[in-house]
């Protein structure tokens, strides 16, 4: 369109493999549209980072960080906020460049041996409107030179919270089945995150899904692949991710008696 910045090819590492797979890295091109998360820039911004993670380097490009990584992940907030209300209305894209959508780059650590300063990656995390009171589920994106995925689910959940997604599974089974393991997920996602090695107390060792309830976290990831990352509606891809795992969030939230 008249006016409009010329799209740049740029070439970044990206990932080929599905989630829960071994994934090599390969040279991939992309195409940074303007109002389109610019991964190389910002890509280019967090390598340097990774090699300077100090307080002093991260001073001196405090420039690069707002325009490159805070700004253009703002503007891909603002972007998906409709694909996501025609998801759910109960999910916020927030663009508020603190407490919002866009996680911190500054790392807590007070209770870490390393004490690098700043994350090296970019996240994304789109919430329940409950998630400040009660432990919900999410839909999330992952930002790193050679390791983007896309998420979905609850991570590390608490005990009562599991315990209430564990009895929906035993419940409905049918319905579990369908949208964990249903080709419209499978397709897409894989079922990730840490496990008890027993099963919990209180459900049966010998049930079908048993090893889905010795989840302790109930999360689907899908690496990004070069077709994403360089498709020129990432967003519009993204979205598409977001809607194959919809019914696997909405489960949860039932779960969980929050509106979907």
């Amino acid at each position: 369109r008249p006016g409009a910045p010329t799209p740049a090819v740029v070439r970044v590492l990206g990932l080929r493999g599905r989630a829960g797979q071994r994934a090599d890295r390969c040279p991939v091109e992309v195409v940074l549209h303007p109002h389109q998360p610019a991964l190389e820039t910002l890509g280019t911004f967090l390598r340097d980072l990774e090699r300077h993670n100090d307080r002093d380097w991260f001073r001196a490009n405090k420039e690069r960080y707002e325009r490159h990584v805070k700004e253009d992940g703002l503007q891909f907030v603002r972007d998906f906020a409709p694909h996501l209300q025609k998801i759910s209305t109960h999910f916020a894209a927030d663009d508020r460049p603190v407490g919002g959508s866009l996680f911190r780059i500054y790392r807590d650590t007070r209770f870490s041996p390393d004490k690098s300063p700043y994350k090296t990656n970019t996240g994304l995390h789109f919430r329940h409107e409950a998630a400040k009171d009660v432990h919900a589920p999410g839909f999330y994106l992952h930002l790193e030179p050679g390791a983007c995925f896309a998420g979905i689910g609850i991570w590390h959940p608490n005990a009562a919270t599991a315990r209430d997604i564990r009895t929906a599974i035993v419940t409905d089974p049918a319905r579990w089945k369908r949208v964990a393991h249903g080709k419209r997920f499978s397709d897409v996602y894989a079922l990730e995150g840490e496990s008890l090695k027993r099963p919990p107390t209180g459900f049966d060792p010998e049930h079908p899904f048993v090893d889905d309830l010795r989840r302790r976290d109930f999360i689907g990831s899908t690496t990004l692949t070069q077709k994403a990352v360089t498709s020129e509606g990432f967003v519009d891809e993204y979205a598409h991710l977001c809607r194959a795992g919809a019914p696997f969030v909405g489960f949860l939230c039932e779960a969980l008696n929050l509106p979907f």
